[in-house]
């Protein structure tokens, strides 16, 4: 019998040439000089997208999703130490936006909604993480999240709980994947339901856990919606400081330091600027708007850190909790919105 030499397979052949592709594509090339990869060049052009009037938080968010989940972030250190910064000074800037006058409307038009979701979402993870035999760090860890400010709660509560790496990674993990969903889910909704400004505004700051994405949703229904948002998540976020003492006693842990978000005060400080000092209300229009770059970078930028490994890495269970909490909130609180407001 004449031997025959077996055929390489079709799905063989796609892999290799894939694999080749994405090692060049990851090889530095002399450009002018320069040395740079494929890798980087696709991430400056979707970061100066992002700084285009065609850019959005939204597609600024897709735009990393896809960057991370095909050719990666080369710049991961980077991106991972300049969000946190980016993201506070941006809120910062929105003040210059804002009217001192009506955040305390809207403030005190929240301070409920804030007190019954953060004291009931903390008792209900509790329970769910208890019925989820979930350990009582990343329940804790997972419940504060939703209930206060996402992941700056997370990374708060985090060293008072003395809080593994791991946990925190899963924690952060589970939230920053819900955010992904609600930044681009919430704003649709909003007009299918016929929200006003004043309701959407409310809703994002209650039913989405980080700043970042409550801002980004606001922004993208409305500037009305984005005053009310960013007024009534930031004074949401000062409960981490109560959240931070009641952990401390509640894990029987002593000696613990308690991070204070003390950009909400530059924030207060500015709003209060633009309210009573007119002259600077001739630069606040500028301010605003370069706030706005900074926010669509930030998401930019949390989109690219949200590789496939690391949402792997959440596994089912805190996600469950996670999308659990996060329904919860989001149907009763748009439930009472729509009554009272």
């Amino acid at each position: 019998m004449k031997a025959t030499l077996p055929r390489p397979s079709h799905s063989a052949q796609p892999t290799g040439l894939t694999q080749g592709f994405w090692e060049s594509f990851r090889q530095p090339h002399q450009v002018l000089g320069l040395s740079v990869t494929g890798q980087q060049v696709v991430f400056v052009a979707f970061l100066l997208f992002c700084l285009t009037p065609w850019a959005s938080p939204p597609v600024a968010l897709a735009l990393g999703l896809v960057l991370a989940q095909t050719v990666g972030n080369p710049f991961t250190t980077q991106t991972r130490a300049l969000t946190a910064k980016l993201l506070q000074y941006s809120v910062i800037g929105l003040g210059f936006g804002m009217n001192a006058h009506a955040a305390v409307q809207a403030g005190r038009q929240g301070i409920l909604f804030t007190v019954a979701s953060i004291t009931g979402t903390l008792v209900l993870g509790y329970v769910a993480g208890r019925w989820l035999k979930l350990g009582r760090h990343v329940t804790h860890l997972i419940s504060c999240g939703t209930a206060i400010c996402g992941g700056s709660a997370i990374a708060a509560v985090g060293p008072v709980l003395r809080a593994k790496e791991e946990e925190l990674s899963v924690a952060l993990g589970t939230v920053f994947i819900l955010n992904a969903l609600a930044l681009f889910a919430f704003p649709p909704l909003g007009h299918y339901l016929h929200l006003t400004q004043n309701q959407f505004g409310l809703w994002c700051a209650i039913a989405i856990h980080d700043t970042s994405s409550v801002v980004g949703a606001a922004a993208a229904y409305g500037d009305q919606a984005l005053q009310v948002a960013t007024t009534v998540k930031l004074a949401r976020a000062l409960w981490i400081i109560p959240v931070a003492l009641g952990t401390a006693l509640a894990f029987k842990q002593k000696d613990v330091k308690v991070k204070i978000p003390y950009f909400i005060l530059g924030f207060i400080g500015v709003m209060l600027l633009n309210t009573y000092v007119p002259a600077l209300q001739v630069a606040a229009p500028t301010v605003v708007q370069l706030a706005k770059l900074g926010l669509t970078v930030t998401l930019f930028f949390i989109g690219a850190g949200l590789s496939g490994k690391a949402i792997k890495a959440v596994g089912p269970k805190p996600f469950v909790l996670g999308v659990l909490l996060w329904a919860v909130i989001s149907v009763a609180s748009l439930y009472v919105i729509l009554q009272a407001v």
